[in-house]
């Protein structure tokens, strides 16, 4: 049984200590029945949350929930080691290895050409590939499947770059966009069918792609962009709601040309907040 006590400053090894008795004969009936299957999606939400943090400046609140992301590591750790498969050692073992393998010119004497960030990470890439025994084009299907998609879609893309298979230029992409918007419309006049219906989730699908790759080009990150224009949506929907409320409206019983009149109203003072 361990007792630590209250006032103490707890560390990595308290950390360890606690989980394991978590998991214990005597623990915690809910943490001794978890798998890694079933807090996967704690992990995702966890990491997710210290994100937003992060996009919040919230440094407090980082802390937090880079707190809840270890404990997320240590836990998985605690369930392979209970399977006789690795423990937190051999976590921290590969981590360190990795990093040392794949930084070369600070631990292994490689002089960098150009000493560009550019470089040091093409040099990861490679190595990265080499100790996987994996080529740049077999790279190509290792991007994780769980993967936000918009993230996903960038990746595969830039590791198809990396072999040669990308427009040298902004205006093929651009024009490749137009037309999978062109063919979107085509598949939405075709007769409602289930065909029709997957036609159009393909084509759907084909637009986001391709505007993922206009984003990529521009060196933007689209899910960052997505993320920021739902932001902005939802900012100025509960805005017009509560104009409506000021006007004595119903939001739900508006007409639409009336909502969009109060949109523009609220895009307009939304510029011109951002110009002063």
């Amino acid at each position: 049984m361990i007792h630590l006590k209250q006032n103490e400053k707890y560390t990595y090894q308290d950390l360890l200590a606690i989980m394991e008795q978590l998991r214990g004969e005597n623990g915690c009936p809910w943490d001794k029945e978890q798998t890694h299957t079933s807090i996967r999606r704690n992990f995702i939400e966890e990491v997710y949350e210290a994100c937003e943090a992060i996009d919040e400046s919230d440094m407090p609140l980082l802390q937090e929930e880079l707190g809840d992301v270890l404990l997320q590591v240590v836990f998985h750790a605690q369930i392979a080691k209970e399977n006789g498969v690795f423990d937190e050692s051999d976590v921290v073992d590969g981590v360190c290895r990795k990093l040392i393998i794949r930084h070369p010119h600070i631990f292994g004497g490689l002089s960098l050409k150009t000493g560009s960030s550019a470089e040091v990470l093409d040099n990861w890439e490679a190595i990265k590939n080499k100790t996987k025994k994996k080529t740049a084009v077999e790279a190509i299907g290792g991007v994780a499947k769980s993967l936000p998609a918009l993230i996903r879609a960038e990746k595969v893309q830039h590791r198809a770059a990396k072999v040669g298979f990308d427009w040298d230029s902004l205006a093929p992409v651009l024009d490749k966009l137009s037309e999978e918007i062109d063919e979107l419309r085509q598949a939405v006049a075709e007769p409602e069918t289930l065909d029709s219906k997957a036609h159009i989730a393909e084509e759907i699908g084909d637009l986001l792609f391709a505007a993922v790759n206009v984003a990529r080009h521009l060196g933007v990150s689209a899910e960052e962009a997505l993320s920021a224009a739902t932001e902005k949506f939802e900012k100025r929907v509960t805005a017009v709601a509560q104009k409506c409320d000021q006007h004595g409206l119903v939001m739900e019983q508006t007409p639409l040309a009336q909502l969009d009149k109060i949109w523009n109203e609220v895009k307009n003072e939304n510029r011109r907040n951002i110009n002063e």
